[in-house]
């Protein structure tokens, strides 16, 4: 199904890309790899050739890496065609945009793409935040549009999530999850809800992180020290915050506390804001929450193994109250979140998984522990945790208890 039409199978499937930076060209190289021919659109000449340039690059270390033969290299290089013009989408049957978050920019260019292309081409955006619902009701036909949303690096990163706009029609909804799982990606379904099923989930790896140094707890260390070697975590998250970028993932969080209407659960952090004002924005900047200039070591973590339980099982029944009431507002399935967590951030356990583990009601108590400390919206229980607690259910049926 990798090289055939969305519609039936009857010729090779075109795919358009609209935007030549990295998460479009990355978008391009898997479209291209599974067959497609692919076109790629920036209005932007330097654009296009840079993104020409990268994927010749990256295609030559796969072939240096025995990944991919020199005649695949070729194949793929061939499949893509670069263009500075939306009419010579006319033939495609799947377009995906991957251009800046910009709500009026992105509707203004599917308005006029709509008028080049034909009425059962799909047409799609790479959105992470923005309302998919909302850049719909800018076409025409509103019920071809749809979200794909990747993760960066997209070629390698396996998780796709597919979000339906409240117009999407149920067939489109099924022809674009198929297409993109026959490209080799693990797709899940997510509701149309400010920061889909990974962005909203994983706010409190950050935030509570954020609270928890806030509050003089422990210092930045200690706290990613605690999330790595007592959690299994791959990286601590103010490691991670400085990978992202301070200012990318303070934004992220701003979005996603304006569009859930300012709920306490998703407040930005003013330690983060500050450090995003002062240019601290990380690895990429040279200095985040730590120092990466050559020569520079940051302090070491206190390596206190209760302070650091406190920290994990702080943070982690932040996370697990959050996927619970993920499931409970019918956002994704159980199933697709566990999943999304674990593939599209590298958690170590599905988090309902990880609660059916410690004990439900221990999720439950662990979160009324926080609220009667703090009497803060921001720590209420998930009425669907509290709830199966109360019913001694678990997630998953095949789950076992440890003991906490």
């Amino acid at each position: 199904m990798s090289n055939t039409n969305i519609n039936d199978g009857l010729k090779p499937l075109t795919v358009g890309v609209i935007g030549g930076g990295t998460m479009g060209s990355g978008i391009a190289q898997i479209a291209a790899t599974s067959g497609c021919r692919t076109l790629v659109f920036d209005s932007s000449p330097e654009a296009l050739k840079n993104s020409a340039h990268t994927l010749e690059k990256v295609l030559a270390r796969l072939v240096e890496k025995e990944k991919i033969t020199e005649e695949k290299k070729h194949s793929v290089i061939n499949n893509i065609q670069y263009i500075n013009e939306l009419n010579h989408f006319t033939s495609s049957n799947l377009i995906i945009e991957a251009i800046i978050e910009d709500a009026n920019i992105k509707k203004g260019v599917f308005s006029e793409l709509e008028q080049y292309v034909s009425d059962d081409c799909i047409l799609a955006s790479n959105t992470s935040s923005l309302s998919v619902t909302s850049l719909a009701a800018a076409l025409k036909k509103p019920e071809r549009f749809i979200g794909i949303h990747f993760f960066n690096p997209a070629p390698l990163m396996k998780l796709v999530e597919i979000v339906p706009a409240i117009q999407t029609s149920n067939k489109i909804a099924e022809k674009t999850r198929n297409l993109i799982n026959s490209w080799g990606k693990l797709t899940v379904m997510a509701k149309d809800t400010p920061g889909f099923i990974v962005n909203k989930v994983a706010r409190p790896f950050y935030s509570e992180a954020l609270r928890i140094y806030e509050e003089g707890i422990a210092d930045f260390a200690t706290i990613d020290w605690s999330m790595k070697e007592l959690g299994g975590f791959r990286m601590g998250p103010f490691e991670l915050m400085d990978f992202i970028g301070n200012d990318v993932n303070y934004t992220v969080t701003e979005t996603v506390f304006n569009a859930f209407y300012y709920d306490p659960r998703y407040k930005p952090s003013f330690t983060q804001k500050r450090l995003t004002e002062a240019g601290y924005l990380g690895r990429k900047s040279g200095r985040g929450y730590y120092e990466y200039a050559e020569g520079k070591t940051s302090p070491g973590p206190d390596q206190d193994h209760a302070l650091g339980e406190l920290i994990l099982q702080r943070i982690l029944a932040m996370l697990i109250n959050e996927a619970a009431d993920t499931v409970h507002m019918g956002i994704a399935s159980k199933e697709d979140i566990d999943i999304a967590m674990t593939t599209g951030v590298n958690y170590p356990k599905g988090l309902l998984h990880w609660a059916d583990e410690i004990g439900i009601l221990t999720c439950v108590n662990r979160m009324d522990e926080l609220y009667e400390l703090y009497h803060e919206d921001r720590y209420r229980c998930s009425g669907l945790l509290r709830q199966m607690a109360r019913e001694e259910k678990l997630f998953f049926e095949n789950s076992t208890v440890i003991n906490d």
